[in-house]
């Protein structure tokens, strides 16, 4: 006799806890194109790349010998991660790990949260994912073990566990809440991202440590992408040319390293202590192909419905968005779907939006590339701005779509604030969708 009483209440309950706004108050990073934030979205709207040409000896063999690396070094805008952690501390961690850590500092000094209060660090959680383990670990240990057991570290198995970046995160900060990983491939950053505001609204938790880190450039590596035919290998003596999203000659992604972390925080208790608020998260939505292990099914289904599901989530009309960030990796069948799934699925509005991939600039970070296209869209919004896709000279599709071509465009609205899609797609079919927006008091 009390079910219709308990389920109504729990109805009421979810109805007042949707209503919960979610906020971006920070953000750090380490990508190719620099160390920090605004050093890589200076560079990115200032249109530099983060390609290299890799020389090391290994890579002489191979069909791709270009790569999107973390500048390296002692300069302003490189990294040494001897100048961040100990000896010691390295050996617990693998270098992506390393890189969440920087990031997150950058993140929770840039929110100015870094809180002290036991009920603060239990309302702080942490949902921060790897796409792929370091492959460079597991053969160096299957190497040791040959020589003897002894010469297995005891911290192999924490520094390939996906879950350890949010782990030592979560260990460093003393931060109690929601203790969470994702490795959903290349879409696990905008998952990551996603269930963090999921976790926010859904009354979890108040604060919410979000994000991807990657670190698995390796011969090994981009051996195993090359034999899928995945990575760019015509433009070895060219590496800022190789990754070319949406360009008519573009016939590969280029492999990218970094992190990117973001605060999630509920709006009100983000207004209480007056934090800096850079934009607001609106909507997720996911869906899975259900078609290819490694290719997006052909008529961009599961693209559509991510897209749908996070509009749909958002409450809002897709006459709002007027920025799309593709997932577009610069591979001649993704492209080409992504590009008429957005179209197919903002019908009239298709005028109206401008398409752009960073990873003309950056490559692709892989698990980390999610979330660190949307710190790009996040300052996009918030300065008006849409980042270009480089290399892009001779687009072979036919769209009503508008891009942004090598260089920097104004964004432009007809609404009363600027709203962005921030697409992130994954093999074995795993599809996430942000709808992120100019925060509005």
């Amino acid at each position: 006799m009390f079910t219709p009483f308990i389920s109504m209440n729990r109805t009421l309950t979810t109805a007042v806890r949707c209503k919960r706004r979610v906020v971006v108050t920070g953000m750090g990073l380490v990508c190719p194109l620099g160390i920090g934030v605004q050093n890589a979205w200076q560079a990115l709207i200032d249109s530099k790349s983060g390609v290299i040409k890799l020389t090391e000896p290994d890579y002489e063999k191979l069909p791709c010998k270009v790569g999107a690396v973390i500048p390296k070094g002692d300069g302003s805008n490189e990294l040494n991660l001897k100048n961040y952690f100990t000896n010691s501390e390295l050996r617990t961690m693998c270098p992506a790990t390393a890189y969440a850590l920087i990031a997150t500092e950058e993140a929770l000094n840039d929110a100015k949260w870094k809180p002290t209060e036991e009920i603060d660090k239990q309302d702080t959680g942490v949902a921060v994912g790897i796409g792929m383990i370091d492959l460079v670990d597991v053969c160096t240990t299957y190497e040791a073990l040959k020589k003897g057991y002894n010469k297995v570290s005891p911290y192999f198995v924490p520094r390939i566990l996906p879950n350890m970046a949010a782990g030592q995160i979560s260990i460093k900060y003393g931060f109690r809440g929601p203790n969470h990983s994702v490795s959903t491939a290349c879409a696990t950053g905008a998952h990551a991202i996603g269930d963090a505001f999921r976790f926010i609204r859904g009354g979890e938790t108040s604060v919410m440590v979000c994000g991807g880190a990657e670190a698995c450039i390796s011969p090994l590596a981009i051996a195993a992408f090359c034999r899928l035919r995945a990575l760019s290998t015509c433009r070895n003596d060219f590496p800022h040319e190789a990754s070319r999203p949406f360009d008519k000659d573009r016939d590969g992604f280029v492999m990218g390293e970094g992190a990117a972390i973001l605060v999630l925080e509920e709006l009100n208790h983000a207004l209480e202590r007056k934090a800096n608020i850079y934009a607001e998260v609106l909507g997720y939505g996911l869906s899975g192909d259900a078609a290819h292990l490694t290719a997006p099914s052909e008529d961009g289904t599961g693209a559509i419905l991510a897209m749908d599901r996070a509009v749909k989530d958002a409450g809002i009309d897709t006459g709002e968005i007027s920025f799309i960030s593709a997932h577009a990796t610069s591979t001649p069948l993704g492209d080409a779907i992504e590009i008429k799934a957005i179209e197919s699925f903002m019908g009239q509005h298709s005028r109206d939006v401008t398409v752009s991939s960073t990873k003309g600039a950056h490559g692709h970070l892989l698990g980390a590339a999610g979330n660190l296209e949307a710190i790009f869209t996040i300052l996009a919004s918030k300065e008006g701005i849409i980042p270009p896709t480089l290399n892009l000279h001779d687009l072979d599709m036919e769209t009503n779509l508008s891009f942004a071509p090598n260089v920097k465009k104004n964004w432009i609205t007809t609404t009363s604030r600027r709203v962005a899609l921030k697409n992130a797609f994954g093999f074995g079919g795993t599809n996430a969708c942000l709808c992120l927006a100019q925060y509005n008091e």
